[in-house]
């Protein structure tokens, strides 16, 4: 059985990263940009005022007091038409570029109106008050967004400011998700006698889209080949395919067998890991080019959560080339003893919090692969070895957290 870091790397070695597209601005948020973007301007273009007030020398003020005659008044987006001279000031707003020969802008606050001169009132003024120069900010042809940037709200600004309407990014891939068991109901349905209501795919559409991809909803599918084979068919057209449920060794479980019936290479079946043992990763290469990437992930909604933290969102990761691909853990301190008399390496739900002396890691009380309402109480996985072991408070454990 593979272990976990074995498991990785074959997703590693065998998803190729999906070809770069350019999409408009207003779709680019939170995707990966594939090249250098570069500005094509100074920012500022030119040299402004960053107040309301008078555009002055610094020189006429040196005494701290000084009545200037006013020359005009400069609104933001129109251009000044007199340069400065001595004993002399323009009224300008905030944004509005600077006439020539001033270099400072005394606040408006600090001036006093008397027909066409200005009574400036203002200790300390110094060239530079109050103004940015042209290119301060950015250079033409400087690097304003480097290639691997996940982009964020700020930098779509940014890149409006550049005159950038479209980016050439990373898509998002879509991602197929068929839950499946003659036990499951929809989620607005009251379950009968033996069955439960599809909370895994509700989870996994969440996931995913957390992650940057495109959820595709494909409902349930019964334990039935036919119902099953369909749902697999559909699935297959999305860059992705994630299963949930059917990848054990039951009699009702036949997701292997049918994902190998519809031409999809498995990779690896089962993890040594609890939660997720089960786990199920395969590709299929289709015959018009490009592949589909396909996981079981097992049925219970805690394996199916931890399973798509540690192995679909990797195969996300690498398909918009976000880095690392693998996210560092961190190691937090545990803050209470806990007694690990399990055989099988495990990711325990856990609550990782950011202290002033470091991480510190609490393992959430959980009974098991069903208790998705323990989740809830978590922000993390902490990893414990194998190896049966009483655990202390201020041992270290690797942590991953949750967040994407």
């Amino acid at each position: 059985m593979l272990t976990l870091d074995a498991a990785r790397e074959l997703i590693l070695r065998t998803i190729e990263r999906a070809a770069p597209t350019a999409v408009p601005l207003d779709d680019a948020l939170g995707r990966i940009v594939a090249e250098d973007i570069r500005s094509d301007v100074d920012s500022p273009p030119f040299d402004k005022s960053l107040m309301d007030g008078f555009a002055v020398r610094a020189c006429d003020v040196a005494t701290g007091t000084a009545e200037l005659r006013i020359l005009e008044r400069i609104l933001a987006g129109m251009l000044p038409t007199m340069p400065v001279g001595p004993g002399e000031a323009t009224q300008i707003m905030t944004g509005a570029p600077l006439p020539a020969g001033v270099d400072a802008v005394v606040r408006i606050e600090d001036c006093e109106l008397a027909g066409d001169t200005v009574r400036i009132s203002v200790a300390g003024l110094r060239p530079g008050t109050s103004i940015i120069r042209q290119g301060t900010n950015l250079k033409a042809g400087a690097v304003v967004l480097a290639a691997g940037t996940r982009l964020q709200p700020a930098h779509i600004g940014t890149a409006a400011e550049i005159g950038r309407s479209h980016l050439l990014v990373f898509p998002r891939p879509t991602v197929a998700v068929l839950a499946t068991g003659d036990e499951l109901v929809p989620i607005d349905h009251t379950p009968g006698p033996g069955q439960i209501r599809n909370s895994n795919e509700a989870m996994l559409m969440a996931q995913i889209a957390a992650a940057g991809g495109m959820p595709v909803p494909l409902g349930i599918a019964r334990d039935q080949r036919v119902e099953l084979r369909a749902g697999i068919e559909r699935g297959l057209l999305c860059d992705v395919l994630v299963l949930s449920g059917g990848v054990s060794a039951g009699a009702a479980d036949l997701v292997p067998s049918e994902l190998a019936a519809a031409g999809v290479r498995q990779v690896f079946h089962k993890v040594e890991l609890k939660p997720g043992k089960p786990i199920w990763f395969g590709v299929q290469a289709r015959a018009e080019g490009g592949r589909c990437y396909v996981f079981g992930l097992p049925g219970n909604p805690v394996s199916s959560l931890v399973c798509f933290e540690l192995f679909v969102k990797l195969a996300l990761r690498i398909l918009q080339d976000r880095s690392p691909a693998i996210p560092e853990a961190v190691d937090a301190r545990l803050t209470h003893a806990h007694q690990q008399p399990n055989d099988r390496p495990t990711m325990h739900l856990a609550q990782l919090t950011h202290t002033t002396t470091g991480p510190e890691v609490s393992l959430v009380p959980w009974h098991g692969s069903s208790d998705l309402a323990a989740t809830i109480h978590a922000n993390a996985m902490a990893f414990l070895s194998g190896e049966p072991r009483d655990y202390q408070p201020g041992d270290l454990l690797p942590t991953t957290p949750w967040r994407d």
